[in-house]
């Protein structure tokens, strides 16, 4: 899909922070990848392996609840866990966030 890689060079602040958590500290056995495109969405991360998805959000989605909504109803419907944090947390508590992530990988 060009748009997922067309948003692979245009990560926002926090999407790159978590990116670079993500890529050099191991959770598990997850490999994630960014801007994924699973049905007609791209997501910001995924690990297919582990059915697991990250969203990363700003304050756009307060506007959006219903389509953020629909969104996760049909990601987990294809089966995956969905996890979301506001752009604050990323920016502000990454090791908050990485630890969030390593809960729900070992819940699995």
């Amino acid at each position: 899909m060009q748009q997922a890689g067309e948003l692979r060079h245009n990560l926002t602040p926090a999407e790159i922070k978590l990116w670079q958590y993500l890529r050099k500290i191991q959770l598990g056995n997850a490999r994630f990848r960014r801007q994924h495109a699973i049905g007609r969405y791209v997501v910001d991360f995924c690990a297919p392996a582990n059915k697991m998805i990250i969203e990363v959000d700003g304050s756009q989605h307060l506007d959006q609840q219903e389509y953020d909504a629909e969104r996760t109803a049909y990601l987990e419907s294809q089966g995956y866990r969905v996890i979301r944090f506001w752009n604050n947390e990323v920016m502000n508590d990454i090791e908050g966030v990485i630890k969030a992530i390593e809960m729900v990988l070992s819940e699995k």
